[in-house]
């Protein structure tokens, strides 16, 4: 008996999906869940796992077709596991002869694409000697290009845009072109929470398990500064302005397929630990790209920090329909005048990049000050005042 296998339902807001790196070749065999291909949408990569275990007997859809929901992808005949000292069972017949160099290209090439597999025959290649780039190392078509080019050569190469890099440019773009968007920036002094961390972090972690770090006071921060200015925390829809009374902060994340914007949700009412360790849990499913698609939608504010690679200084672009959002930068000790003396203090450039069509200059300066208050004065974020 055989068993098709289906693209699921995508979500309302996913039109379609790109299959990226098949995990299994015609004649595997595959138990019963486990991931046959993935699925790359405009947001996130999914698993499309084998609804049955079987061999695998036929591929519908190579790396790189574009799928919908309901397509069929591949063919599962049923079949019982195999014994681990008995020969893989093979839905096709083996050719009469081999090829030396089609042997040799084979061995070791469990992780890699079809495509890279053909290549690797083709000349002569042993994929086993060729560095994979893929998720989990997996050698992309790509990779067997530049070994076939040589490492040390001139050359170049055209790769197509993945569906994440694509829409993050179409947003980018959307964002520059149909906003009035305006960057403000401020400095705030980061040794009062530096002394704070140093002098609870113990505690903190043998309570909570997990470290206390900056993006945590940031949080707090902007929580209490988009009440306090609510039209930072609001988006435009058509004529109308729609003011939110919850702050659901987007927290841009890095991912080995481009920068991702997973959401916390109701920020305010979480504390210190629940919003480093939902920074940890988005940390490790952006390198892993098993964020889901509902974790990246929504959001009514963004802070980005690129203090994390270096960056002195950025503008950061909005996220639409989100009318702002807040960059932080590396901290770099420098004199400043405190009290009519110079002093050495370590500090941190903050950029407000926001939409002029509902924020007014008033807001956003002062937005920003209010974050500035709270990180040099963490009190008040206990305080509420």
């Amino acid at each position: 008996m055989t068993t098709e296998v289906k693209v699921p339902d995508l979500p309302e807001s996913v039109a379609d999906a790109t299959l990226v790196n098949w995990h299994k070749k015609v004649g595997d065999y595959v138990e019963a869940g486990e991931n046959l291909v993935d699925l790359e949408t405009d947001k996130v990569v999914l698993d499309l796992p084998s609804p049955v275990g079987g061999i695998l007997k036929a591929i519908k859809q190579e790396d790189g077709s574009t799928v919908t929901g309901g397509d069929v992808v591949a063919i599962i005949e049923a079949a019982e596991k195999p014994a681990a000292d008995a020969a893989p069972a093979n839905t096709e017949a083996a050719p009469p002869t081999a090829a030396p160099t089609a042997a040799k290209a084979e061995s070791g090439d469990k992780n890699a694409s079809p495509a890279a597999r053909k290549m690797a025959v083709e000349n002569q290649v042993n994929v086993a000697d060729v560095a994979g780039s893929g998720r989990g190392g997996r050698v992309t078509k790509a990779d067997m290009k530049q070994h076939i080019a040589g490492g040390g050569s001139r050359h170049e190469e055209r790769v197509a845009m993945t569906r994440l890099r694509k829409r993050i440019a179409e947003r980018l773009l959307e964002a520059q072109h149909s906003t009035a968007m305006l960057t403000t920036f401020n400095e705030v002094n980061m040794k009062p929470i530096m002394d704070l961390r140093k002098k609870y972090q113990d505690q903190f972690v043998a309570k909570n398990d997990i470290k206390l770090g900056f993006m945590s006071f940031f949080v707090k921060a902007a929580v209490a500064a988009l009440k306090e200015w609510p039209a930072v925390n609001a988006s435009i829809d058509g004529d109308d302005i729609i003011y939110h009374n919850y702050q659901d902060i987007g927290i841009a994340v890095s991912s080995p397929r481009g920068l991702v914007v997973p959401i916390l949700r109701n920020a305010e009412t979480l504390g210190f630990a629940d919003i480093e360790a939902g920074i940890r849990d988005f940390a490790v499913k952006a390198k892993n790209t098993t964020l889901s698609i509902e974790e990246m939608t929504g959001g009514t504010f963004t802070i980005t920090n690129g203090g994390t690679f270096g960056s002195m200084m950025s503008t950061p672009i909005l996220n639409p329909p989100q009318s702002a959002i807040l960059g932080m930068h590396n901290i770099v000790d420098r004199p400043v005048v405190e009290n009519g003396e110079i002093v050495i203090r370590p500090m941190m450039y903050l950029a407000l990049s926001y939409d002029h069509r509902i924020i007014d200059g008033r807001e956003a300066v002062g937005f920003l000050v209010s974050i500035k208050n709270a990180i040099e004065d963490p009190a008040r974020l206990l305080l509420g005042v």
